[in-house]
């Protein structure tokens, strides 16, 4: 992806959104009775390799890395996105990757059929690259989702994520999760805290998710300090902090 997509707009866009919310979901069946955090990144560029991992690395904390293959060893507006090199980084660092398609297409505009077979092939060249471990959860590029794709990616991962804002509790969708963007400035990192504000006052699990951290981001990244402000306000929340995996095995103990 060296161009910047943009997403379908209009009542259409609004009309298939809706639909990929409403349909083929699969709810958590119990209560999230404490604050969790997950930080993850899509795509992912290297400045998040190099601003966002230690942040994580000093404070013990695992996070989800979405890569997509394809743009392995590339550069797009993003600057420039991980090398296998990074992949056993993350690995010895006691990261977790998550999988986000071979080409990050939009979901929405392609079969369920098509979608799971894209996501094969990204499974496929990460086990090439070296990657031993399974990819347990998956991203959807964009955060665009079709009830279709849904249903073709459940029986594959745990979990599938988007990127409608929100926190997920009780009867939140496993296919079609809500995340916070770490993003848009002062405004976005006002809303991440916000976000995390609402999560002390009731507890559920709050997904972020960045791309590239680095000190002029695009617009869809955010600076060494916005994120390492998100890091210490979460730390001081006292919320447990997961990757998505662990999230996972944590929201099941507390259904138990």
């Amino acid at each position: 992806m060296s161009e910047v997509y943009t997403p379908a707009s209009g009542l259409t866009g609004k009309i298939a959104r809706r639909k990929a919310r409403l349909l083929a979901r699969r709810p958590i069946s119990g209560p999230v009775s404490a604050p969790v955090v997950t930080f993850s990144f899509d795509d992912f560029p290297r400045s998040a390799m190099d601003a966002a991992l230690p942040e994580l690395t000093r404070r013990g904390w695992r996070g989800t890395w979405y890569a997509t293959a394809g743009f392995e060893g590339t550069e797009n507006h993003l600057g420039a996105l991980f090398t296998r090199g990074d992949l056993a980084e993350l690995a010895d660092a006691g990261q977790e990757i998550g999988c986000h398609t071979f080409a990050h297409g939009d979901a929405s505009a392609m079969t369920g059929q098509a979608v799971d077979a894209d996501c094969a092939k990204n499974r496929e060249a990460l086990a090439g690259m070296g990657l031993k471990s399974p990819l347990e959860t998956f991203a959807f590029p964009y955060g665009e989702a079709s009830p279709d794709a849904k249903r073709a990616l459940e029986p594959r991962y745990r979990a599938l994520r988007g990127v409608r804002p929100g926190i997920n509790r009780k009867g939140s969708d496993l296919n079609l999760l809500k995340a916070v963007g770490l993003d848009g400035g002062q405004p976005g990192l006002a809303a991440a805290l916000s976000h995390l504000n609402a999560l002390q006052n009731r507890p559920g699990w709050l997904i972020f998710y960045a791309h590239d951290v680095r000190d002029r981001p695009s617009e869809w990244g955010c600076t060494p300090d916005f994120f390492r402000t998100v890091c210490e306000a979460v730390e001081a929340s006292g919320a447990e902090v997961l990757s998505m995996t662990e999230a996972l095995d944590r929201i099941e103990e507390m259904a138990l």
